[in-house]
């Protein structure tokens, strides 16, 4: 599997579990909750902040995990929002000079 390939892989998988509505699914249990998208977004910012404060402190091993946690809920909030990953890819190809 191509580094590229995760991210497919993993919006698969976020798609799976937010149409399945498994009640035992991390996924599911965040956009089906009382707070519902709003949650999702909550997430976002949360994830970005972590992110923010980790590269302001030069820690490394922080670094990737929060981005891998902020890149995890943008892909929540993109499906939840109803945009498809490809539509983002789309995107930056497009701006790509």
């Amino acid at each position: 599997m191509n580094d590229l390939s995760v991210l497919a892989e993993l919006w698969d998988v976020i798609s799976q579990r937010i149409d399945s509505k498994a009640s035992s699914s991390y996924v599911a249990g965040l956009v089906s909750g009382p707070k519902g998208a709003d949650r999702v977004l909550e997430k976002v910012g949360e994830e970005a902040t972590e992110f923010i404060i980790a590269v302001k402190n030069r820690d490394r091993q922080q670094v990737v995990s929060e981005a891998a946690d902020l890149q995890f809920h943008l892909l929540v909030a993109l499906k939840t929002s109803g945009v498809d990953l490809e539509e983002v890819l789309a995107e930056l190809k497009k701006r790509r000079r």
